[in-house]
């Protein structure tokens, strides 16, 4: 019998043991994340965040003829539920503007862009706020930065001129200000 509770003893302290370095591992795998640089072309010196969210969504493309006469894809809009902790705070839509249940709106315009992590994925982007509406948590932004984007990239060939496409994305959207 006291055999069987040593082991007991041992298997608990194994637990903790095993518990403890999975959760200082989880700990250093999120520093890491969050220390590692976003790209030059949408990176904000001297700004400070003032609000993360999620969104999920589709880019809208639409079927357009060329200057030659090819039909191709070109990007129309951004429909989008913006996200935080889960709970549905806002939409982002054509502009491209960002509205929060606050009454905050911001309108922006692409300063930067950077390749998303594989070739479905649309780009990260760096905008800067050129309007404002209402009064809340997004008047003070002046910069929008779009990280961590998955599929919403449309690819092959239009058929009909003035058809429309829908590709599911996501992505976050970080807020900044200056100073």
């Amino acid at each position: 019998m006291i055999k069987n509770q040593q082991r007991s003893i041992i298997t608990v302290s194994f637990s903790k043991s095993a518990v403890l370095s999975a959760i200082m591992l989880t700990g250093s795998l999120v520093n890491a994340t969050a220390q590692k640089a976003l790209p030059e072309a949408i990176a904000a010196p001297g700004e400070t965040a003032i609000l993360t969210l999620h969104a999920e969504g589709a880019q809208v493309y639409e079927c357009k003829s060329g200057g030659d006469g090819t039909l191709t894809w070109a990007f129309r809009e951004p429909i989008a539920t913006l996200f935080q902790d889960g709970k549905t705070v806002g939409r982002h839509y054509a502009g491209p503007n960002w509205e929060l249940s606050d009454g905050s709106t911001v309108v922006a315009q692409v300063a930067g862009t950077a390749p998303g992590m594989v070739a479905n994925d649309i780009p990260l982007l760096k905008l800067t706020v050129t309007s404002r509406r209402g009064n809340g948590v997004l008047t003070p932004a002046t910069t929008v930065q779009r990280i961590n984007t998955a599929g919403g990239r449309l690819s092959g060939a239009c058929y009909k001129a003035g058809s429309y496409e829908s590709v599911p994305y996501s992505a976050d959207y970080v807020f900044l200000r200056k100073g």
